[in-house]
């Protein structure tokens, strides 16, 4: 009777620490894509910083392309707004879902005033303009590469809450699977160039 009580007390405390173990694996994997979602709004912050000065060293040319260069500042309220409701909560995948949608559109702007900035010479020459250029272009990579390690640690976790005997402690605790960031084309970007000569 002894030892079948010692026996019941030491599988019981197995099963503990297990769930303690469990536990804190889950809220380790959900604190690493929280970290890599950070890392993903410092690039966005430093995209968001750049793209006034940008603005503003175009608007000395452009001075007939009004309305995009609104259009690119309005883009970038937008994404700076709906960057914010993510950070909050990135767990929240309708915040994460709006913070996507806000950065394609920034990213359509952005590609008009560039598209533009091909038909003034000047601009186009401006040291200023192509130093802009150039870091927005570094930073769209880092924002990339980014958004792969976010979608990596997601991945990881989503895993993790859903595999039993795992599924039981996250489902206890409330652990709720996290939103990966998809791609922003739309469905006519993503289809294959067509070339004619």
């Amino acid at each position: 009777m002894l030892i079948t009580l010692g026996i019941l007390l030491v599988l019981a405390l197995l099963v503990i620490f297990w769930g303690i173990g469990a536990y804190n694996r889950l809220v380790d994997l959900r604190n690493q894509f929280r970290n890599a979602f950070a890392q993903i709004d410092v690039q966005l912050k430093r995209r968001y910083d750049l793209i006034p000065n940008l603005v503003e060293t175009a608007k000395a040319y452009m001075k007939h392309e009004r309305e995009t260069l609104e259009a690119v500042i309005a883009a970038r309220t937008r994404a700076v707004e709906s960057n914010a409701q993510a950070v909050a909560n990135p767990g929240d995948a309708g915040a994460v879902g709006q913070m996507a949608a806000a950065e394609g559109l920034l990213g359509a702007t952005l590609g008009r005033l560039f598209a533009l900035s091909e038909a003034y010479p000047d601009l186009k020459a401006d040291q200023t303009m192509m130093q802009l250029s150039e870091e927005l272009a570094s930073t769209d990579n880092r924002i990339a590469f980014s958004r792969q390690a976010y979608n990596d640690n997601v991945m990881q976790f989503n895993t993790a809450i859903q595999q039993f005997p795992v599924s039981v402690i996250a489902g206890m605790f409330s652990f709720q699977p996290a939103t990966l960031l998809q791609a922003t084309e739309s469905a006519q970007e993503r289809q294959p160039v067509k070339v004619v000569f």
